[in-house]
């Protein structure tokens, strides 16, 4: 028994990372402390704490700890941590993605360019990364367009050049038709165009472009015409200020009473390359410098790839041990910088704007998808709480369903549940699967609202047309319950086309709510089918093997591994049994007995 109170007086003065366990052994909390036993010892003593964090306590069952040597070793282990086990009460980051890159590889005679999400250490030369993909391929495709390199994969001479050739949109070095000299030329103007030195490229090809006039090369300078009018329009297009930076990344944080919001401004080289923003739930009251510290360790932590700043508008906690930290990382000074005037603070501000948008947009989103469905499916109030369900089978075999949950407009992953069919064994009769589910599913709620299923739902969606909602309609009789009930109906090619009520009336929904409808419609059929190919899966790999007394899934794993089959298994030798761990005499005599009977 874990007696927390005892524990905290174990607790050393020491720097270094404590776990909180739940009663399940679930890891709902990491964080680090300078000195562990008094920042462990405080969640456990009446202070000022937030109603996350008060939470977080109320399920505490025991915790452990880590002892390091220095602050900057528990923050690194923090962030580790958090990661491995996505806490339940840390500000989590789900978002891991990695952003593209323009790659170009200098070493080679003829360069070409290209996008990539891994930067290596090949010599070549990479420029982002680009926040935003559809950005990163339209500059690709600007490039090899305006500048005619070469566009094949695997660079080598040919006997006849290529389409690409023939449209004007490749010089053809593999025929010879440019120098390296000149293709190098060419190479330079594109990196200078990625490094930002559009003017310098622009005065070079306005020189070109009077010659080639001068000489009567028409078509010539028409073609540099159009390229320096197409360069200065995409310089345009990505041009923030003049402010004399080299990378910067600008975040901006906006909240209402549901969750937060951080916007994400990446800028490099004075140019705007893209934007990213990344939601919260549950930190209404937490103070803003937390979250940032927080959003901020499990976002640049563990990177190659760093800003020369950060500019945010709170003063951080771990600010100068961050910045460390992520100097040592990126081999130069990296800076967390908090501007308090100038077009720096108009910059960080313009991404809290940005964020207080992105949020209220979300929530317009949300609003408006409650006020249609409430109008569209003639509802008293807004429906709150939404269960779709689906049926899944083939011929009659490993028959479940899936459960979905849509709570104010979003679809709830974490609130899915799947059923194993208990009253159809073997027919194919889906509307009487449907009124089983449906029935199990609403005694949870009647019996315990409390429960894991929660509240009633407000609204039912079934996948199907009529039959269905005939058979949810009937369970709702038999418990005296009154809940509308609607079916998602699908055409030939098994897409959603519209929602059916129980007068086989199909109702006009908009673009908006359609696409809603769908991603419902698809989420509950990926949770039916995907339970029904676990259970037919682990049907199919279940053999006499299991029927073995002493054979768990380890034993069996390792006498797969030796005889790859369980054939061969029944074919070996009670010695040959014997040389894998764990199987003596008794049991290799067991197996061989069971396996051929």
């Amino acid at each position: 028994m874990f007696d927390i109170e005892k524990e905290l007086k174990k607790l050393p003065d020491k720097p270094g990372v404590y776990i909180m366990h739940d009663k399940t052994d679930k890891i709902i909390y990491v964080g680090k402390a300078i000195n562990l036993k008094r920042r462990v010892t405080s969640y456990f003593r009446k202070t000022n704490k937030t109603q996350r964090i008060k939470n977080m306590v109320s399920l505490i069952d025991h915790f452990e700890y880590i002892v390091v040597e220095n602050e900057a070793e528990a923050l690194i282990l923090e962030c580790n941590l958090i990661k491995k086990n996505m806490p339940k009460f840390n500000v989590l980051l789900k978002d891991d993605k990695t952003y593209p890159y323009i790659k170009i590889n200098v070493k080679a005679d003829y360069p070409g360019i290209a996008l990539t999400r891994r930067m290596i250490n090949d010599g070549a030369k990479y420029f982002g990364p680009y926040a935003n993909p559809g950005s990163a391929k339209e500059m690709v495709d600007f490039i090899k367009e305006k500048f005619k390199i070469r566009q094949c994969k695997s660079y080598k001479y040919k006997d006849r050049p290529c389409l690409n050739y023939h449209i004007k949109r490749c010089m053809a070095p593999c025929m010879g038709y440019i120098s390296k000299e000149e293709y190098r030329k060419i190479i330079d103007e594109i990196i200078d165009l990625l490094d930002g030195k559009t003017d310098k490229i622009v005065r070079a090809l306005k020189k070109d472009m009077d010659v080639a006039s001068k000489n009567m090369q028409y078509e010539q300078a028409a073609y540099l015409r159009d390229k320096i009018v197409a360069i200065e329009n995409i310089s345009a297009k990505q041009k923030v200020s003049n402010m004399g930076e080299n990378d910067i990344d600008v975040i901006g944080l906006a909240r209402n009473d549901f969750e937060v919001c951080i916007e994400m401004f990446f800028v490099r080289k004075s140019k705007m390359i893209g934007r990213e923003h990344y939601f919260f739930k549950g930190l209404q009251d937490e103070e803003k410098s937390e979250i940032l510290s927080s959003f901020i360790k499990q976002f640049y932590v563990g990177k190659i790839e760093l800003p020369n700043k950060i500019m945010i508008k709170e003063e951080i906690e771990d600010k100068d041990l961050l910045e460390t930290l992520l100097t040592q990382a990126a081999e130069r000074k990296v800076e967390i910088k908090t501007p308090q005037k100038g077009e720096k603070l108009r910059l960080v501000e313009m991404a809290e704007n940005n964020a207080f948008i992105t949020l209220s947009n979300k929530e317009k989103d949300k609003y408006n998808v409650l006020t249609e469905l409430k109008e569209v499916l003639k509802l008293d109030n807004y429906p709150r709480k939404i269960e779709c369900y689906d049926i899944s089978n083939i011929s009659g075999s490993f028959i479940v369903a899936g459960m979905c949950v849509m709570e104010n407009g979003v679809i709830k992953k974490n609130l899915s549940r799947r059923f194993k069919i208990k009253s159809v064994v073997y027919d194919q009769d889906d509307p009487k699967c449907m009124n089983e589910v449906i029935t199990r599913r609403l005694k949870h709620s009647i019996e315990n609202e409390n429960g894991g299923f929660g509240r009633l739902p407000d609204v039912i969606f079934v996948d199907g047309g009529i039959t269905q909602i005939r058979a949810a309609k009937q369970a709702m009789i038999d418990l005296n319950l009154n809940i509308p009930i609607f079916g998602m109906v699908k055409n030939d090619k098994h897409q959603t086309r519209a929602l059916m009520d129980e007068n086989r009336q199909e109702l006009k929904i908009s673009e908006t709510l359609f696409n809603t409808i769908t991603m419902f419609q698809d989420a509950v059929h990926d949770t039916a089918i995907g339970y029904h190919r676990k259970l037919r899966d682990e049907a199919m790999t279940k053999s006499k093997l299991d029927d073995v007394p002493g054979i768990g899934a380890a034993k069996r794993a390792l006498l797969l591994k030796k005889f790859g089959t369980v054939q061969k298994i029944s074919e070996a030798t009670i010695d040959e049994l014997m040389e894998v761990k764990g199987i003596y005499r008794s049991l290799a005599e067991q197996i061989l007995q069971i396996l051929n009977n």
